[in-house]
């Protein structure tokens, strides 16, 4: 007993101080766990992943706790993958300098460059089974990161092309002059549009300001002079050389960026082709029109905005009378483009709603300096003043029916030598402005340049700027059936409203004056403005061809 006692006892002491000694090892450990448990996931470098007990397979379950089977994060549905730092299933999710993450992190988290995945491999693996292994793991953690990046990406706002931002600006211009009538209208220190002269005052002011603020015109650079980027400055033909040269020398309205232009300018010059490949009494178009069918092919080869639009949202400008012929070169240019054009004859489709109607100026020293001005009406002695040649169908009618036929209306073929034919239209109340074998005559601006109120004859003409001036208002128009009826037409007139038609010739005068360089509300503003209100009436689509 006793020394079974001893050996109790000894056996009881010794295990009592193995049992200490465990105790003592146990401790710190413990301590270090509990520690590691309160700090929680952010002081480890690793990420504890766990499945639910019914996802295990059966060869899972039956692995040793000394080799535990790795659950694949690609493996598990979202709602099936959790965290739970209880579990002795161990993995490190690196993502760059082997930054950890847990498992809810990486498929919460909105980053989308792809994880590095560190895989523990199954010991019975052969290595390429290993590698195949690997290689397939890698693949999917990567396509769920990219699924959920692509989930979890926050939406952003629609991006719009430039057409589309600037047809949104059109569009907030169109309401601005839409509403302008109903509004008060803008004040300025140079001028305010006013008065019967106008259709609607307000809405055309609205609309200059509008287009001061935003218009933008791409005017394309292939071409070489004197066919491109010239024109005539000196001659009956000069607005088509003056406007151009005006638009190429403007850094208000010309941008030399095509992406940011409202509309594209095609800068070739009819009066140029017809001197310079017209064959003389030749009667063939067909070198102008090739010329241009070239120039067209070239730029929309280069550019992709004459074929988005068909042309619509580019212009040409041309003085001369086979300004229309020109445009028929192509279809699109007559059909489509915006044609600036002195021959505004309705009866060669010229189509008002899209084409701008521009006035003849004949410029022979290339300034009106001593051509503007005229006295009062009180200091007008002669009722009506016309001198010219027998020039189309309605003059030969009007030399017949009053050339040398009345003291109060003077008609001349020729003008007597000694008489000055500017100082004629100063001395006469009215001036008649009869159509040549064309509709346009620079006898319009003439008569406006003077003071003095044109009287109208000719078929089929819309008369310059008439979308936004009122003709009828500062102008008398006399059908050619009575011609014959000019000095009773004329003398039924009041005094009092003769008086009120000159003032007005004299208001809406600064609309055709050229001005070098151009200044506000002159004949190069009236024109670009004409052609931005085709512009406004143009809308062009994004997917449109």
């Amino acid at each position: 007993m006793g020394d079974g006692h001893k050996r109790w006892s000894a056996c009881w002491c010794t295990s009592s101080s193995s049992s200490t000694k465990l105790l003592f090892f146990m401790f710190p450990l413990l301590v270090l766990y509990v520690f590691v448990i309160l700090l929680g996931p952010e002081t480890s470098n690793r990420s504890f992943i766990t499945k639910p007990l019914s996802s295990f397979s059966s060869s899972s379950s039956s692995s040793s706790s000394s080799n535990k089977s790795f659950i694949p994060i690609s493996h598990a549905k979202d709602s099936e993958v959790q965290v739970d730092l209880r579990s002795s299933v161990v993995d490190t999710v690196a993502y760059h300098k082997d930054k950890a993450y847990s498992v809810e992190a990486v498929v919460n988290s909105s980053f989308s460059p792809p994880l590095d995945v560190e895989v523990l491999p199954d010991q019975n693996m052969t290595k390429e089974q290993m590698l195949a292994d690997s290689t397939s793991r890698y693949q999917e953690v990567n396509a769920m990161n990219e699924s959920h990046a692509l989930r979890m990406k926050p939406k952003r706002e629609k991006s719009y092309s430039n057409l589309e931002r600037l047809e949104a600006g059109l569009q907030r211009a169109r309401a601005a002059i839409k509403n302008a009538t109903r509004e008060n209208q803008i004040q300025e220190s140079e001028y305010v549009p006013i008065g019967p002269m106008y259709w609607d005052a307000k809405a055309f002011h609205r609309s200059y300001v509008e287009m001061e603020k935003i218009f933008k015109v791409f005017v394309y650079d292939e071409g070489e002079p004197p066919l491109f980027h010239d024109g005539p400055c000196k001659s009956i033909y000069s607005m088509e050389g003056n406007f151009l040269y005006g638009l190429e020398i403007n850094t208000q309205f010309r941008t030399r960026d095509p992406e940011r232009a409202h509309a594209y300018f095609l800068p070739f010059s009819v009066a140029r082709m017809v001197h310079y490949v017209y064959v003389r009494d030749s009667h063939d178009f067909g070198p102008i029109k090739k010329t241009v069918v070239d120039y067209i092919n070239l730029v929309a080869g280069r550019y992709s905005y004459w074929n988005r639009s068909l042309g619509s949202d580019h212009f040409m400008v041309a003085c001369h009378d086979w300004g229309p012929e020109t445009s028929f070169s192509t279809p699109y240019l007559h059909k489509n483009s915006i044609r600036a054009l002195c021959n505004a004859n309705t009866s060669e489709k010229f189509n008002p709603t899209k084409d701008v109607s521009i006035p003849e100026i004949n410029l022979l020293t290339g300034t009106i300096n001593g051509f503007v001005g005229g006295p009062s009406p009180s200091g007008r002695s002669i009722l009506a003043f016309f001198a010219g040649g027998v020039h189309g169908p309605i003059r030969p009618i009007l030399l017949e029916h009053w050339e040398d036929k009345d003291e109060d209306i003077k008609v001349y073929k020729y003008l007597p030598k000694g008489i000055s034919y500017y100082e004629m239209l100063r001395k006469s109340k009215y001036c008649i402005c009869p159509s040549g074998y064309e509709v346009a005559s620079p006898r319009i601006v003439e008569a406006i340049y003077t003071g003095c109120v044109p009287v109208l004859i000719s078929d089929h003409y819309v008369f310059p700027f008439s979308d936004v001036l009122n003709w009828k208002s500062f102008s008398v128009e006399v059908p050619v059936s009575e011609i014959p009826n000019l000095k009773r037409i004329l003398m039924s007139i009041s005094s009092r409203q003769y008086i009120r038609m000159q003032r007005r010739v004299v208001q809406i005068r600064r609309h055709f004056e050229f001005n070098s360089p151009p200044k506000r509300f002159d004949v190069f503003h009236m024109i670009l403005h004409s052609i931005w209100l085709r512009r406004l009436n143009v809308r062009i689509s994004v997917d449109q061809r």
